[in-house]
């Protein structure tokens, strides 16, 4: 592909995904200079990517698949250079501005603390939660990570009951 339709790929599907882009990060780092600098990575590498995009999936499925790899790629870097304690899954949404101060405030508490508990999953868990919580389906998600549809859905549920457990008992992992 030539590198103008390099380019105009590149920013058609940054305008449609780049705040699906900037949650996803978010979902790979709570530091705000480091989750920039993996946004930037993402964008980066989705523009690279569009000189070997063949079409053989959608759009959406192609850029959730670069960014995913980028951010799993950032994960096993970091873990690297800092170990941290990571969860497996058998161990194991933005808040919105309602008009009330007071609800508000635990809403945005309520969603920190469910970021915080995915980013202590295992980076092919965390990865299935965020495109979940994107709204993709299990098939999508399934041809982002290379799962089946049904391994899919069914790790989701697990992680869904895992996280709601959690969440009732403040974030630790004693349930």
């Amino acid at each position: 592909m030539s590198g103008t339709g390099q380019d105009q790929r590149y920013l058609q599907a940054s305008a449609e995904y780049g705040e699906a882009l900037g949650r996803l990060a978010r979902g790979y780092e709570a530091n705000t200079d480091r989750r920039r600098d993996l946004l930037q990575e993402i964008h980066i590498a989705l523009w690279r990517s569009f000189g070997r995009f063949d079409g053989r999936c959608s759009t959406r499925t192609w850029v959730y698949r670069v960014a995913h790899n980028v951010g799993a790629s950032y994960v096993i870097r970091r873990r690297r250079e800092k170990t941290s304690a990571l969860t497996g899954l058998d161990d194991l949404v933005a808040p919105s501005d309602t008009g009330n101060p007071e609800r508000t405030t635990v809403d945005r508490q309520e969603f920190e603390l469910l970021l915080a508990m995915i980013q202590t999953l295992k980076p092919a868990d965390r990865q299935i939660v965020l495109l979940y919580l994107e709204d993709l389906d299990a098939a999508t998600i399934g041809e982002v990570t290379g799962l089946s549809p049904g391994a899919v859905a069914t790790k989701i549920h697990r992680i869904k009951n895992i996280l709601a457990r959690r969440f009732e008992h403040g974030g630790r992992h004693d349930e």
